[in-house]
C-alpha cells in the first residue's frame, strides 16, 4: 500500500482525506499517461453517494484538460465499469465509489484496459504526481480533450449478463436489499430476464442512504423479511455491487465461503476447476477449508483484498476465488468481482442440480468467528512488537488444528483486526480479547 492507494484504490472522507484536487490531479496524470500516442479513451462510472458527481466532474476536468476524451456511464456498478473497461476498448476506466463505506467516504478505484486494477508501478506514479504536479502541460485548442454521454454502458453490460448462462427461473421468487446503490440500476432487469419473480427493498437511493443500515454489511431487513415472506433466496449487495451475500428461506445467511464451496464443487463435478484450486484469503473461515479438503480440493490462501486473489488466479490459471465478504471472481467468465454475476452462478447451479442453497452448501461447518477492530496510534509499532508476537504465537499453538488466530493491519484505516476461529464462542472471546487487552496496556490504542 502507498500513500494515497490502499487495497482498494484511493478511499476517504470526501474533501478531506479524498479531495476534489486530488481527483483532479488523478484525471491529469491519467489522461496524459493513457495518451502517449493517441488521445486517451478513459470511462468513468459512479455509484450513489453524494459526493459521486462531484469526483465525477473533476476527473472528467483533469482527464479533458490533459488531451482525453471521457465517456460517462453515470450510475453504474464497478464489475459494470470494469466490464466495460475491456469490452469497449477503452485504455482506463475509472470507478468513483467507497464501496461498502457510509455516503460521507468516496473513492477512486482504476481499471486498465483488461478489466483488472491499475498495477502499483501506475500507482506510484499517480501518487508521486498528487504531491508534485509537475511535468504534465495543460492542451490548448484542438488537443483539448472532450466529455462524452456514455449510458448506452450500462445496457452494454446488462446484455452480457443475460447472455451468460442458460436458466429459467421461472416460479423462482428472489428478494433483493439494493443497499439503494449501483444494483438498483441494474440487478431486476437481468433477474426478470431470466424470468424470476424480484422484489426489492432498499431500493430508493437518495445519495445519503447508501450501506446505511441496508445491503451485504447490515442483513438485519433482509433476514427479517425472508423470514416473514414466501421467498426462496435472498441476495444483499453492498453500495457498488461487487460483492453478494446470500439469505436462505429461513432467513440465515450463506456468505461468501459457503458460496465458494458451491462453485468449486460445481466445477470440479463438471471437470473445469482449473488446477483442482480455490483460492481465498486469511479471512475465510477454517471449515471452508476442511469441507474443500473432504472433496480433495486445494486452497491456496492470500492476503486480504479481491486484488491479491486475482493476482494468485491469473498465475496458476484458476478458475474460482474470493472473499468471505461475498467478492467472488469465476475466471471463466471474467477477473473482476461481481455480486449480481454472483448470484446469477448460484441460481444457475440450483437450477442445473435441482438443489437448493442450503442442499449446495450444508457440508460446510462454519467454525465460530471473532473478529474485533482496535483503533491504534500505529500499526506498524503494534505489528513489531515482540511480547504481542509471543501471545499470538502461544494462542495460536493452544488452538491446534481446532481454530486459529490472524491478527492484521486494516488497509484502509488505523486499525488492528484481531480474528479468532475455535470450536465454541467462550474460546473466541477469551483468545481475542487477550490481545486486545494487552494492546491497550502497552499504550497503543489511540
Amino acid at each position: 500500500m502507498g500513500k494515497y492507494f490502499g487495497t482498494d484504490g484511493i478511499r476517504g472522507n470526501a474533501n478531506e482525506k479524498l479531495t476534489v484536487d486530488m481527483a483532479f490531479k488523478v484525471g491529469r496524470f491519467i489522461g496524459d499517461y493513457y495518451g502517449k500516442e493517441k488521445a486517451a479513451r478513459i470511462v468513468i462510472g459512479k455509484d450513489t453517494r453524494l459526493s459521486s458527481g462531484m469526483f465525477e466532474t473533476a476527473l472528467a476536468a483533469g482527464i479533458s484538460a490533459s488531451g482525453g476524451n471521457v465517456y460517462l456511464i453515470g450510475y453504474c456498478s464497478t464489475p459494470c465499469l470494469a466490464y466495460l473497461t475491456g469490452s469497449e476498448d477503452f485504455d482506463c476506466g475509472v470507478m468513483i465509489s467507497a464501496s461498502h463505506n457510509p455516503f460521507h467516504d468516496n473513492g477512486i478505484k482504476l481499471f486498465s484496459k483488461s478489466g483488472l486494477k491499475i498495477q502499483e508501478d501506475i500507482e506510484n506514479l499517480i501518487e508521486a504526481y498528487i504531491d508534485h504536479p509537475e511535468g504534465i502541460a495543460l492542451k490548448t485548442a484542438e488537443k483539448i480533450g472532450n466529455v462524452y454521454n456514455f449510458s448506452e454502458g450500462l445496457n452494454i453490460y446488462k446484455n452480457w449478463l443475460c447472455g451468460l448462462y442458460k436458466m429459467d427461473l421461472k416460479g423462482m421468487k428472489i428478494l433483493l436489499d439494493l443497499a439503494n446503490g449501483s444494483n438498483c440500476f441494474t440487478a431486476v432487469d437481468v433477474l426478470r430476464y431470466y424470468g424470476a419473480d424480484v422484489s426489492t427493498i432498499n431500493d430508493h437511493p437518495d445519495g445519503i442512504n447508501i450501506n446505511t443500515n441496508c445491503g451485504s454489511t447490515h442483513l438485519e431487513t433482509l433476514q427479517e423479511k425472508m423470514r416473514e415472506g414466501n421467498y426462496d433466496i435472498g441476495f444483499a449487495f453492498d453500495g457498488d455491487a461487487d460483492r453478494v451475500l446470500t439469505v436462505d428461506c429461513h432467513g440465515e445467511v450463506v456468505d461468501g465461503d459457503k458460496a465458494m464451496f458451491a462453485l468449486g464443487l460445481f466445477e470440479k463435478a463438471n471437470g473445469s476447476l482449473n488446477g483442482n484450486t480455490v483460492v481465498t484469503t486469511v479471512m475465510s473461515n477454517i471449515g471452508l477449508f476442511k469441507a474443500l479438503a473432504k472433496h480433495d480440493i486445494n486452497v491456496e490462501v492470500t492476503a486480504v483484498g479481491d486484488k491479491n486473489v486475482v493476482d494468485a488466479m491469473v498465475k496458476n490459471d484458476y478458475c474460482i476465488g474470493g472473499e468471505q465478504s461475498g467478492h467472488i471472481i469465476n475466471k471463466h467468465h471474467c477477473l473482476f468481482g461481481d455480486g449480481l454475476k454472483t448470484a446469477l452462478n448460484l441460481l444457475y447451479i440450483m437450477d442445473k442440480t435441482g438443489k437448493n442453497i442450503n442442499e449446495l452448501t450444508d457440508e460446510l461447518i462454519v467454525y465460530p468467528q471473532l473478529l474485533v477492530n482496535e483503533k491504534v496510534k500505529d500499526k506498524a509499532i503494534v505489528l513489531n512488537d515482540e511480547e504481542i508476537q509471543k501471545l499470538i504465537a502461544e494462542i495460536g499453538k493452544r488452538l491446534g488444528d481446532d481454530g486459529r488466530i490472524l491478527v492484521r493491519p486494516s488497509g484502509t484505516e488505523p486499525l488492528i483486526r484481531v480474528m479468532v476461529e475455535a470450536k465454541d464462542e467462550a474460546t473466541c472471546q477469551k483468545e481475542v480479547y487477550a490481545v486486545i487487552d494487552l494492546i491497550k496496556a502497552k499504550g497503543y490504542s489511540a
